[in-house]
């Protein structure tokens, strides 16, 4: 396969995936979870073992008008004997309406904890989660500079940056709540993604010491060849463990693993037909600028 020469069909629709999404980001933009937002948190004890499915069934069930609970985030703890709930700011007669449903279903409940998370804590939330991805990108830049070249540290984190603006995109599309786990999702997929994407330059790098008379595109085309079985596995087995907590590990970190899921398939992608052929397109550019100041 071409993967250099025909690199302005992956190209272009990187291109349009990235605007629509920066699109999506404005408008109608993302749905920050109560991490963010601020909210209510309530912590409630059980004479008996719970599960979070039941405790979810149990209130979103409740006649609250215009409160949504079946969204809330719902942790057991203590043995599956109590339960962390995370929702949207509540007054203290809907938090009465809540207790009642879980008594009536559960038995006696007691009550542990109630506390209200502002905005004000929801907005630092955004600058650590904010201030992490970028001490992961300055991170890998750094490195990869180190390890490889300055253009192979830079490529891979314009791939890590489209890798996540590509799902926070889909995200907004859909709809679905970013929380704190949302965040721990990305910067799992910006680690899985520039893993790939660094394999393939290893091969670059390997394939650069053999290089006779063989095109930038041509190294780039034998290295991508000789490391797709390995990326493909590797997605593959990665794709079915995430499967598997996405359709069994229950709503409590659903949208945690379909961001896994979206990273998986975006990282693959732009490792395979965005990272390699962009240093392609960054050596021709540099080729040409050189014979260009030759022949001035």
């Amino acid at each position: 396969m071409d993967f250099a020469g025909k690199r302005k069909i992956p190209f272009g629709i990187s291109s349009v995936l990235v605007i629509a999404s920066i699109i999506l980001l404005l408008a109608p933009g993302l749905n920050w979870g109560v991490d963010f937002t601020g909210g209510t948190l309530l912590e409630r004890g059980f004479d008996r073992t719970i599960t979070a499915g039941e405790v979810r069934q149990v209130i979103s069930q409740l006649p609250l008008e215009g409160i949504d609970l079946g969204k809330s985030v719902i942790q057991p703890t203590g043995n599956n004997r109590s339960a962390l709930i995370r929702t949207q700011v509540l007054t203290n007669e809907e938090i009465l309406i809540i207790d009642e449903g879980l008594e009536a279903a559960f038995g006696q409940v007691q009550s542990l904890r109630t506390e209200m998370v502002g905005p004000v804590v929801g907005q630092e939330l955004v600058k650590q989660a904010l201030l992490a991805l970028l001490l992961a990108a300055v991170g890998m830049l750094i490195y990869l500079s180190f390890r490889f070249e300055y253009r192979f540290a830079s490529v891979a984190v314009l791939a890590v940056l489209h890798d996540a603006v590509i799902v926070l995109g889909i995200f907004a599309l859909l709809g679905k709540e970013i929380n704190s786990p949302f965040i721990a999702s990305i910067l799992t997929v910006v680690g899985y993604s520039v893993n790939n994407t660094i394999v393939i330059f290893d091969k670059i790098r390997e394939n650069l010491q053999l290089r006779k008379r063989e095109s930038w595109a041509e190294v780039a085309n034998k290295s991508i060849q000789e490391t797709l079985t390995r990326s493909i596995n590797t997605s593959l087995t990665t794709l079915l463990a995430i499967l598997a907590l996405l359709f069994f590990g229950g709503a409590t970190i659903q949208d945690f693993v379909f961001a896994l899921l979206m990273g998986i398939f975006v990282g693959t992608y732009s490792s395979v037909f965005v990272a390699g052929p962009l240093w392609v397109t960054w050596k021709e550019s540099d080729d040409k600028r050189h014979a260009a100041a030759a022949r001035a």
